[in-house]
């Protein structure tokens, strides 16, 4: 059991991260942080602007900056993006910042889910397909590094699996209600 004041949902992009993390948040009286939603306000523009102005690069740099700010507060449910593992601090400060649940979902099921949304840069080429079952082929290994529990998302409603996965919390998430502190020395 990994006590902690937050709640992280990693996972890839259609697992429900943003949607179950509201309902959670509602739930566990948390506020949620969306933390694709906090890089937007901060830049003043879009992911995909950002993307095509700065490129993956540019905007892996603003995650990482934007994440370590916000993983040091308590108090939330924090969804990340889906590629919010790939930085090695970025994953330590997960683990170390809260109880983190990895949302699974299969390619396939992500093509059904992202099948209408045209906003997501890493999608906006004529293979979703392919790009989905090669994001997964890399992701799933640091999804499953720093998750303290796996929840497939993928055959259920948001609100089912919000119940579920509440219930499974309820179990295995020791809320700590002090805030958890690292790297100060004490």
């Amino acid at each position: 059991m990994n006590p902690a004041s937050n709640l992280i949902l990693v996972g890839p992009m259609g697992a429900g991260k943003s949607c179950i993390g509201r309902r959670l948040a509602e739930r566990f009286g948390l506020r949620l942080v969306d933390a694709d939603l906090e890089i937007e306000r901060r830049t003043g523009a879009p992911i995909p602007t950002i993307f095509e102005c700065e490129g993956e690069s540019g905007f892996r740099a603003r995650e990482r900056a934007t994440l370590a700010e916000l993983l040091a507060d308590d108090g939330m449910v924090l969804a990340t993006g889906g590629g919010a593992v790939l930085d090695p601090q970025t994953r330590e400060a997960l683990r170390e910042r809260g109880f983190v649940v990895h949302l699974h979902v299969t390619p396939d099921q992500q093509l059904q889910r992202l099948a209408r949304d045209r906003s997501r840069p890493l999608l906006a080429r004529p293979d979703r397909e392919a790009v989905l079952h090669e994001l997964a082929r890399l992701r799933e290994p640091l999804y499953a590094q720093v998750a303290d529990l796996r929840f497939d998302t993928g055959c259920l409603t948001a609100a089912a699996a919000t119940e579920q996965l509440a219930r499974l919390l309820e179990r295995h998430w020791q809320r700590s209600s002090t805030p958890i502190r690292t790297g100060t020395g004490q």
